[in-house]
C-alpha cells in the first residue's frame, strides 16, 4: 500500500495506442521494464498525461490490471482515477485495488471555487473511494483552475488520514512545499510525502524545498532518478548539472497542447513505445518540430 513515507521517481505512463488507435499491449509490458530499469521506484497511470479521459471504461480498467501485473509488486502503482461522478470514482478504485494497486489520485474538478468547496469535495470522494484506499491529491491548478492554498492542503491531510501524498504541479509553487514543509515539521499538520510535477521543470529546486521526489513523465525518467539521487546524496552541483543537460527537451515537453506528443515522439525513438500515437483530438508534431526533437535527442546523448 501506498504510504507518506513514498519517495524517489514515480514515472507517470502515456497508454501506449498502436497506429490505428488500439491500446499497444507489447508496448506497454516494454514501457513498464524500460521504466523499472531506469530506476522508477513507483508507476502512476491513468493520470492527465495518460490520456485517461480518452479510453473508455473497460480500456482504463484493463489497461490498469495490466500494467499492475506487470510489474507484479516489485514497485507501487497509482491510478488515477478522477472522473465527473463519484459513481465512476469509487467503482474504478475498487477494481484497481482489487487489481494490487497501491493507492488513487485524484484531481479537482474545474467547478470548485471556494476554499470550502474544495475541502468538501475531498471529503466525499474519500466516503465514495472508502477511507481505507491510500490516495494523492493531484494539485495541477495550470489544467484543472482549481488553486489549492496550503491552508486547503493541510486541512484535507487533517479531515483524510487516507491521505498519504500530494502531486505538486503548481507553477510558481516552490514556496508552497516550503510553507507544508515548514508546518509538518512544527507539528502543525500531518507530514505526508510530496512528489512533483511538471514535467521535471523545477524538480532540483522543489527537492531542496523539501520535496521527496518527481511524479512525473519526461521520456528520459533515468535523468529524474540521477537528480533525485544526487540530492539525496548531498551533491548539488553534479545533480543541477545534469538537470541543465536536459533542460531544453524538458522544457519543449511543458508545451500545453503539445507535450505529450513529444514526449511520445521521444520514447519511440528510444524504442520504448512502438507507435508516438495519440487518440484523438491531438496534434500531429510538424517536421520542423521533429528535427528540433531530434536536435536535443543529440544533445542529451552525446559521449
Amino acid at each position: 500500500m501506498l504510504t507518506s513515507s513514498a519517495a524517489g521517481v514515480y514515472v507517470i505512463c502515456p497508454t501506449p495506442f498502436e497506429s490505428d488507435g488500439r491500446v499497444d499491449a507489447a508496448s506497454t509490458d516494454r514501457m513498464v521494464e524500460a521504466y523499472l530499469e531506469a530506476g522508477a521506484t513507483g508507476l502512476t497511470i491513468l493520470g492527465i498525461m495518460g490520456e485517461a479521459p480518452k479510453l473508455a471504461a473497460d480500456e482504463a480498467l484493463a489497461f490498469a490490471r495490466q500494467v499492475i501485473a506487470t510489474v507484479a509488486g516489485r514497485v507501487p502503482v497509482v491510478v488515477g482515477v478522477s472522473a465527473a461522478g463519484f459513481a465512476a470514482m469509487a467503482g474504478l478504485s475498487s477494481k484497481v485495488m482489487d487489481a494490487g494497486a497501491a493507492g488513487v489520485m485524484i484531481a479537482p474538478p474545474s467547478t470548485l471555487k471556494t476554499d470550502d468547496q474544495i475541502v468538501s469535495y475531498y471529503a466525499d470522494a474519500v466516503e465514495a473511494i472508502g477511507a481505507d484506499v491510500p490516495w494523492v491529491i493531484q494539485d495541477y491548478p495550470l489544467t484543472t483552475n482549481v488553486v489549492m492554498t496550503p491552508n486547503v492542503i493541510m486541512r484535507i491531510i487533517e479531515q483524510s488520514p487516507s491521505c498519504v501524498m500530494l502531486k505538486h504541479e503548481d507553477w510558481p509553487g516552490l514556496d508552497k512545499i516550503t510553507a507544508l514543509r515548514r508546518a509538518s515539521d512544527a507539528g502543525r499538520v500531518r507530514r505526508v510525502s510530496i512528489l512533483c510535477g511538471n514535467g521535471g521543470m523545477f524538480l532540483p529546486f522543489e527537492m531542496e524545498r523539501g520535496a521527496d521526489g518527481a511524479m512525473t513523465g519526461y521520456a528520459y525518467p533515468e535523468m529524474l532518478v540521477g537528480v533525485v539521487n544526487l540530492i539525496n546524496q548531498g551533491r548539488r552541483q553534479e545533480a543541477h548539472d545534469l538537470f541543465d543537460r536536459h533542460l531544453p527537451l524538458v522544457r519543449y515537453e511543458t508545451q500545453p497542447g503539445l507535450g505529450l506528443a513529444v514526449r511520445k515522439y521521444v520514447l519511440k525513438r528510444r524504442g520504448i513505445i512502438a507507435s508516438d500515437t495519440l487518440r484523438k483530438p491531438g496534434p500531429k508534431l510538424s517536421p520542423e518540430t521533429i528535427a528540433e526533437i531530434e536536435w536535443m535527442m543529440e544533445r542529451i546523448e552525446r559521449p
